[in-house]
């Protein structure tokens, strides 16, 4: 419903931020990492998820797409609802959860506040290979990023995914249009993830 707000931070909490826009000022629930971020009095916009149900409603917030996803995907982990998730990720960094997701780092999750050892072991069971971000030497663009979003879906990991791209960007013919390279890279890359 509502994918973003712009607007001036007119005051921060805690666990929330407060965005005064137009004649309206919006309450947004957001991880204490992503409140430090902005700065009172200043332009911002916010990537929202609206939380609703029959009794309430409550917008949740974040700076950056990569942050929001990080909290989509910590919802689909059995036992985490968006209050646990923002609490997860105000405890920890985001470098530092993918990192633990990435090497199985139990003992690591176990130590961000709130996070029990049953938890933590659903979190590595389900998101491991599912936040790693491309990394600033690889060749796969951020055009592809609809790409690794949609092999994603279709259950691969996302390091996977990637890895597939690649493999499959290095034998395609860079002359050809946008939309005829896009849609062959797709079907390369999922032979490529079939034979491995």
């Amino acid at each position: 419903m509502f994918n973003s707000i712009s607007g001036l931070v007119s005051a921060k909490g805690i666990e929330s931020v407060f965005i005064f826009n137009g004649s309206i000022e919006w309450e947004i629930t957001m991880p204490s990492n992503d409140i430090q971020e902005l700065k009172l009095n200043d332009e911002c916009r916010v990537l929202t998820w609206l939380y609703h149900r029959e009794d309430q409603m409550k917008l949740f917030g974040f700076c950056a797409e990569r942050r929001r996803n990080t909290f989509l995907e910590l919802l689909k982990v059995e036992g985490i609802g968006p209050k646990g998730a923002v609490k997860i990720m105000s405890g920890i960094t985001q470098d530092d959860l993918e990192k633990a997701l990435e090497n199985g780092d139990l003992s690591r999750l176990e130590a961000v506040p709130g996070l029990g050892k049953k938890t933590a072991q659903k979190m590595l069971l389900s998101l491991k290979g599912k936040l790693v971000q491309t990394q600033s030497g690889s060749t796969v663009s951020t055009a592809y990023n609809d790409l690794i979003e949609a092999l994603v879906g279709m259950g691969y990991e996302r390091k996977t995914a990637m890895q597939a791209l690649e493999k499959a960007e290095a034998g395609i013919d860079k002359s050809l249009p946008a939309a005829e390279k896009e849609k062959l890279l797709f079907k390369e890359a999922i032979v490529n993830l079939s034979n491995s």
